[in-house]
């Protein structure tokens, strides 16, 4: 399982259109994912004390474009789609609310989802 955090805004949008293609894909070609062990990382440092935020969990035996796990830069390897993401794959969206100080937790609701 991968990661995607999005807004609750643009994953209704990929619901009404079919597909979600993130803006990351827009702008750099690819969709940014996390690994269970680094969303906490990601969400601290990119999305800290943002409400209005969804964590998608995404099967990546499902996913139909390609995916590739490159370094971001700091030795990690995250995984990145490379083309829209189907819905198909989207194992369920779950709300990912910051704490009171900002900082995030991974929501217990995945913490049963098989790894």
């Amino acid at each position: 399982m991968i990661l995607h955090i999005c807004s609750d805004a643009a994953w209704k949008a990929a619901q009404n259109s079919g597909s979600y293609t993130g803006d990351t894909l827009l702008s750099e070609g690819f969709i940014h994912c996390s690994t269970r062990d680094q969303v906490i990382e990601v969400a601290d440092y990119v999305f800290r004390g943002r409400s209005g935020l969804l964590l998608l969990l995404i099967d990546e035996a499902k996913i139909g474009e390609e995916i590739k796990y490159e370094d971001a830069g700091n030795g990690k390897l995250y995984p990145h789609i490379y083309g829209p993401l189907n819905l198909d794959a989207v194992m369920d969206a779950v709300a990912f609310p910051p704490r009171d100080d900002g900082t995030f937790v991974l929501p217990t609701s995945i913490e049963c989802v098989r790894r």
